[in-house]
């Protein structure tokens, strides 16, 4: 390391107590068993000799990339290359750089960090390119944005019909939003063990409507195992974000996979029906079959960034099919004439619950002053 010290323009080291030493000597004390040198005396004495030259040692032996398996306000969990665990925080100028995100890193970034020795701490100082973030409106703070979770490959949205309901809205919601970013969706249809026949036709209703799009789907019991072997394979190697109301039961279903975790799991509430807020924080686990999961807390609105109501249906797949034979290139398919998509629901060929999804959206879109949008 020092060799290549000696031969740049930083030479000669006449100002320096190795200008006694021939290169080749100092070649070769440098590259000893005393190395690395942070275990070793040299470390402190190498700094203190090159002090000008300190930062660039540090960084050389510190800086490191890892990946947020955990962010609980300003400090974070990161997994560094080695598989080592680590808690960080945030560099100050990464802090304000983007002032309009509740949380600039989210569970699944990649970072680079240092250690900074004069405090021991860990310190992301860089924000490595995102291939695609799941990102709402923030529940909490007006025009700010709230991200999810990054760098997924594929989300697990979990579906109960009772304790608690999840509203097919909230389903075709949450599909606007991984359409808008290609990430592919698996849609689990949950508590298998608790359906009695009305559960079993909405099942099968919903699993035609959602499979004739593309959607994988699959029933699963958290509670005795049913399907689980078959999501296992559909994880397996990739990296997961699990995500549905309070209740459904993402906490128990993580623990069947990975029962070492031992998540704590909250009881439905027998006077709300509604699901409690297990997870507070969202986290990402391994698995032994290669996959990452990232369980987060329930979800209980899902407000849309970043879309205006004509792009609404590029992301709902049946609706950009019928789209393209409307008369008017702008045609958002409310009150337009010769709509070809009305058309097909006229004709049952678009389900109507999928179209009264699509039409919340854009209402709901369209409600908001223009420069209000994200």
């Amino acid at each position: 390391l020092f060799h290549h010290f000696a031969l740049s323009p930083l030479h000669p080291f006449k100002i320096s107590p190795f200008q006694n030493f021939t290169l080749s000597q100092f070649h070769s004390f440098t590259i000893s068993p005393l190395h690395p040198f942070t275990t070793s005396p040299f470390h402190h004495f190498a700094i203190s000799l090159f002090h000008p030259f300190s930062f660039i040692i540090l960084n050389l032996f510190y800086l490191q990339k890892g990946r947020i398996l955990q962010s609980t306000g300003s400090w974070y969990l990161i997994q560094l290359e080695d598989n080592t665990e680590v808690v960080g925080r945030l560099r100050g100028k990464l802090k304000l750089a983007d002032t309009k995100t509740t949380n600039p890193v989210a569970v699944g970034d990649w970072v680079t960090c240092e250690l900074e020795t004069s405090s021991e701490a860990w310190i992301i100082s860089e924000i490595l390119p995102r291939h695609n973030a799941i990102i709402r409106k923030s529940p909490r703070k007006q025009h700010h944005t709230h991200t999810i979770a990054a760098n997924i490959d594929q989300v697990l949205l979990l579906i109960t019909f009772s304790r608690p309901r999840t509203s097919f809205g909230f389903v075709d919601r949450f599909l606007t939003v991984a359409e808008y970013d290609e990430i592919p969706t698996v849609l689990v249809f949950n508590k298998q063990d608790l359906y009695d026949d009305e559960d079993l036709e909405l099942y099968n209703e919903a699993k035609t409507l959602y499979q004739s799009l593309g959607y994988e789907c699959l029933l699963v019991s958290a509670e005795t195992g049913y399907g689980i072997e078959q999501l296992n394979a559909l994880i397996a190697n990739k990296t997961n974000l699990l995500v549905g109301y309070s209740g459904v039961g993402k906490s128990t279903l993580l623990n069947y996979l990975h029962p070492n975790v031992k998540i704590r799991t909250q009881v439905i509430s027998d006077y709300s029906d509604k699901g409690q807020h297990t997870t507070t924080a969202a986290t990402m686990y391994y698995l032994a079959s290669g996959a990452a999961i990232i369980d987060t807390p329930g979800i209980k609105m899902l407000e849309l960034v970043a879309l205006a109501p004509e792009q609404v249906g590029f992301y709902f797949r049946e609706i950009k099919q019928f789209a393209k034979q409307c008369k008017y290139s702008n045609c958002i398919h409310l009150d337009e004439p010769k709509c070809a998509v009305k058309e097909a629901v006229r004709n049952n060929l678009i389900s109507d619950r999928r179209y009264a999804s699509y039409v919340k959206i854009v209402t709901d879109i369209e409600s908001i002053n223009y420069w209000e949008r994200m």
